[in-house]
């Protein structure tokens, strides 16, 4: 019979999965895609959805993120602050994220979720209602959150799939 902390560890594994699809293999030149001036690249969308995995998690966890922990921030050299997640990001902030390769997307991401996993294998039931946030009504457990995180990197992965068609497309 699976735990809860088993279809969590589902969750994110399955996410780790289509980053791994929606990267693999391509070009800079489709990895930093803009489909218009405005659009999210691919480069975008993973690092993003990896930030804000590695945010949240460290957070509930309380832990240092992998960014910086990891030296990940160092080896993507971004011009942004070492805690910015992309939320909000403009533009310009999106144009700002690029790599050279689906390199360091692929290990900052698998960096990040064999931290996930480490974290949410030792999950009880009890654990998952731990209110985590209390800015909302009703608070936020843990549970919903990692729920939330699994939900939020889904859709930004399927997002960065759909550009990878059109890049492979053109």
């Amino acid at each position: 019979m699976a735990t809860s902390a088993d279809i969590l560890a589902d969750g994110f594994e399955r996410v780790r999965e289509s980053v791994h699809r929606a990267v693999a293999g391509l070009s800079a030149d489709a990895l930093n895609l803009r489909v218009d001036a405005d659009a999210n690249s691919i480069a975008w969308l993973v690092w993003h959805l990896t930030r804000v995995q590695d945010d949240h998690v460290a957070e509930v966890a309380g832990w240092e993120q992998v960014w910086t922990a990891g030296g990940w921030d160092d080896r993507f050299g971004l011009a942004l602050p070492p805690a910015d997640t992309g939320y909000g990001h403009g533009s310009a902030q999106v144009a700002a994220v690029k790599v050279d390769s689906p390199e360091p997307l692929i290990g900052y991401h698998d960096a990040v979720c064999e931290r996930t996993l480490r974290y949410v294998g030792g999950l009880t039931d009890t654990d998952l209602g731990r209110v985590v946030d209390e800015r909302w009504s009703p608070p936020v457990t843990l549970g919903v959150r990692l729920v939330s995180v699994i939900a939020d990197d889904l859709q930004h992965s399927g997002q960065a799939a759909f550009v990878r068609g059109i890049a492979q497309r053109r």
